[in-house]
Parts: C-alpha cells; sequence; structure tokens
C-alpha cells in the first residue's frame, strides 16, 4: 500500500510564512507538520512506500528534509514527486496531483491519500486496518462542533452501515457538525475511476469533490477520527496548533 501526502499547495493564505517555505514544512511542537502527519500513519499495515507530492518551487525543500527524514525514519522509503507546477496560476489541484502520482509512480495498488496540513492527536493504525477490512473507498470523518464550522469544509451524513449518504462541500445551510477531512482510502480496483474522473474534466482541485461523485456511483464508507484534528489553513489555526500539540 502507498501513502500518498499532498503537500503541492502555496498556501497563499499563510503569506509572508510560506513565500520561501513549504507549508506542511513549517513547524509545529518544534517538528515540521509532515511530521506529525506520517508520525501517525507510519504503523499502517501493508504500508510499502510514501510519496510527498510537491511543486516544483518547493520541490528541492522536500528533498533535503526527505533525505534528514529517512536517516531517522528509515525503516519506510519516502519518494518526493515534482508535479511542474511553479505557482498558483498553474497548479494541478489536489486531485490532479493524485492522478500525476498515480501515473508518474505507475501506482497499481492500494493507496491512502492525506494532505500534508491535516494534524492528527493520535495514531490512525486503526484507519488502515478498517480500509483492508472494507477494501472500498473510505473517508476520514471528524466531529468539528459547530454547524458553523462545517461550513468551512463538507457536511457527510451516513446509513446504519456506516456508508456515506448524502455530501455537500461547504454547505451554505448545515444541518450536521460531522466533516469529511483530507484523508482517503482507495482500493487498486478504484483507481481507474479516480483517473476518469479528471479526464472527463471535474473539478481537479478540491479532493472532497471527488468524493461527492464517488458515492452515489459506489459504497464509500466512514471512518471517525479519534482525538483531535487541525486543518492549518491560518496563522491562527498554526498557533493555535503549536500551543496544543507542544502539550503530546
Amino acid at each position: 500500500m502507498k501513502l500518498i501526502v499532498l503537500a503541492a499547495g502555496y498556501a497563499t493564505r499563510l503569506y509572508p510564512l510560506t513565500l520561501t517555505r513549504p507549508k506542511p514544512l513549517l513547524e509545529v511542537a518544534g517538528r515540521p507538520m509532515v511530521e506529525h502527519v506520517l508520525g501517525h500513519l507510519m504503523d499502517v499495515p501493508e504500508l510499502n512506500e510514501i510519496l510527498i507530492v510537491s511543486n516544483d518551487k518547493f520541490h528541492g525543500h522536500f528533498e533535503t528534509w526527505a533525505k534528514a527524514y529517512q536517516t531517522s525514519c528509515p525503516s519506510i522509503p519516502v519518494t518526493v514527486i515534482n508535479d511542474g507546477s511553479t505557482d498558483e496560476n498553474n497548479r494541478l489541484g489536489a486531485i490532479g496531483d493524485l492522478v500525476y502520482t498515480l501515473k508518474a509512480s505507475a501506482i497499481d495498488e492500494d493507496i491512502i491519500v492525506v494532505a500534508g496540513d491535516n494534524l492528527f492527536s493520535q495514531s490512525i493504525k486503526s484507519f488502515g486496518e478498517f480500509c483492508l477490512e472494507k477494501q472500498a473507498p473510505v473517508l476520514g470523518v471528524y466531529d468539528v462542533g459547530r454547524l458553523e464550522d462545517t461550513k468551512k469544509y463538507s457536511e457527510v451524513h451516513m446509513n446504519a452501515g456506516g456508508q456515506i449518504s448524502s455530501f455537500e462541500e461547504k454547505p451554505e445551510e448545515p444541518h450536521s457538525t460531522l466533516i469529511g477531512i483530507a484523508l482517503y482510502y482507495y482500493p487498486k480496483a478504484v483507481l481507474p475511476v479516480i483517473r476518469q474522473y479528471v479526464e472527463d474534466g471535474h473539478n481537479a482541485d478540491q479532493p472532497g469533490r471527488m468524493i461527492q461523485w464517488l458515492y452515489p456511483r459506489m459504497p464509500v464508507y466512514t471512518w471517525t477520527l479519534p482525538g483531535l484534528w487541525y486543518d492549518i489553513g491560518s496563522k491562527e489555526t498554526l498557533e493555535e496548533a503549536n500551543r496544543i500539540f507542544a502539550e503530546f
């Protein structure tokens, strides 16, 4: 199983912090945030490679980081993929980057996809175990606690079997505080469907759009994230994450 880390964004909302450094390499509690992400995924069963998708601007930063990271964590190889984009105007988008990586690395096995700026407070080894059991697409979900916060993300409803029954990206009038986060599992059999989604001209930017398109076509399961979750999208959430994660 491959782990694909989406890290090719330009994080303009965090300027000037991200003018010369990619967001996933900004430090949280003394470590690059991507290391927090990987630390909670390293124990996923059958994981055999980590692929970090970067843009051309920050490709060298990730290469330098990866060499140092492999020295301290040599158990699973890390490969940095350059998507070739140079700025906001020619970026591929999250789903575009996923498809680019599938092709560039000739991936033909199950994948887990995670955003490089999603922080978890606990190990999510059980996410991998759940995915291997289901052998169907799985979306990580989290309760943000306030309907107002749901508006910034995606509202998720599920049936009694845990399958998504409705999914709406950035709802204007949400009725649930359960949201989809940038944590996905796609079994090998679904990879051609992901490629076709992009080739057919669908939204290749927000990764949730893929789920929104997919769940009416096949069963997509949910897995509820334990502990805390932070989506680092602003200086305020970065500062808050620094305070919270310093306690772990």
